[in-house]
């Protein structure tokens, strides 16, 4: 498996963060990657089950790469605890939250199977996929972090 996460802490209580989170029509509010979310099949809301379809953007400077729209199903939702979902049942995004006090500290991960053969070269010595989507996890919470604590 390939894993990775990253960590801040944001001057919100866990109610409020995982709220905001958890909320993934916000997600283009601070996203590196996701530019929209929408909630599909009939679901309004977290809760494990619920589907949900993320228009996405890879860019390299100013120019657009790829566009591309994915479909994840929640698979574990904790409220104050932990916002997981599974993008096109490959990879397993995963939100934890921890109290400190009147603040709190987000755990932003993914977990995916190895990429296979010649496209799995391709995704991780030429593109350099798990590096950029930790830059991204690290882009995304510190502008999490802004957006919560300037509200």
């Amino acid at each position: 498996m390939i894993e990775e996460s990253t960590s801040i802490v944001i001057d919100r209580t866990p109610d409020e963060v995982f709220a905001a989170v958890s909320d993934v029509s916000r997600m283009g509010e601070w996203s590196a990657e996701t530019t929209k979310c929408r909630w599909v099949d009939g679901a309004s809301g977290p809760a494990v089950g619920a589907r949900f379809e993320g228009d996405n953007v890879a860019k390299l400077g100013p120019l657009t790469l790829k566009r591309w729209t994915t479909t994840s199903m929640v698979s574990e939702c904790s409220p104050r605890e932990v916002f997981e979902f599974v993008a096109e049942e490959y990879t397993t995004w995963r939100y934890e939250f921890a109290s400190q006090g009147d603040q709190t500290r987000v755990t932003e991960s993914f977990s995916h199977r190895p990429y296979e053969g010649l496209s799995g070269f391709v995704y991780e010595k030429v593109l350099r996929r798990p590096k950029a989507m930790v830059k991204g996890m690290k882009a995304t919470l510190e502008s999490m972090k802004s957006v919560l604590e300037a509200s």
